[in-house]
């Protein structure tokens, strides 16, 4: 008995070492990516974008906890436009998100504020093309050098990029059936 306790504590010591010197090796810069042909003018979907006010319009996070406690700022498009919300779901939970950059048609940045869990950096990017428009979501953030962190950032491409598919796929039933 007192042997079999002594294997499983070694396992789970060689298990917790393994995982930290394989974090090693991990990118502390995390990257996801998704893109979405819209069948409307770059200008429609900008300003969906664009105005924060929009956003429970199509955003994936306002479609989890409709009720959640939003907080405008007094500009709330374009650059310097921001926004916080508060929430139980734990999808949701808590921050802010101010718009940094905004070009007319082609592009918006942002940054956002989860609290705890730290900042991250987004991006839209607008690209006309023939059939309509090529929305580009995107969105970065530093993991520093925290082991568990860092494996945590190996599973965001899945845990974020569903929601920017999401997102995505509402602003093209939004911007679409406006045409």
């Amino acid at each position: 008995m007192q042997q079999a306790l002594y294997v499983i504590i070694g396992a789970l010591i060689v298990l917790v070492l393994g995982l930290f010197i394989f974090s090693f090796y991990l990118p502390s810069l995390v990257k996801v990516e998704r893109s979405q042909l819209i069948k409307a003018p770059a200008g429609r979907i900008f300003e969906q974008v664009n105005a924060l006010r929009n956003w429970p319009l199509w955003s994936p996070w306002h479609g989890y906890d409709p009720q959640m406690k939003l907080a405008y700022h007094v500009k709330d498009t374009g650059a310097g436009a921001g926004y916080s919300w508060e929430s139980q779901h734990r999808k949701v939970g808590k921050g802010s998100l101010i718009i940094t950059e905004s070009r007319l048609n082609e592009y918006i940045a942002t940054e956002m504020n989860f609290m705890q869990q730290g900042t991250a950096k987004a991006m839209f990017r607008f690209d006309t093309v023939a059939e309509g428009t090529k929305v580009t979501w995107g969105m970065e953030a530093d993991m520093g050098q925290n082991p568990v962190r860092k494996l945590m950032g190996k599973m965001m491409d899945k845990w974020v990029g569903g929601d920017f598919e999401k997102g995505l796929h509402n602003l093209k039933r939004l911007t679409e059936a406006t045409a």
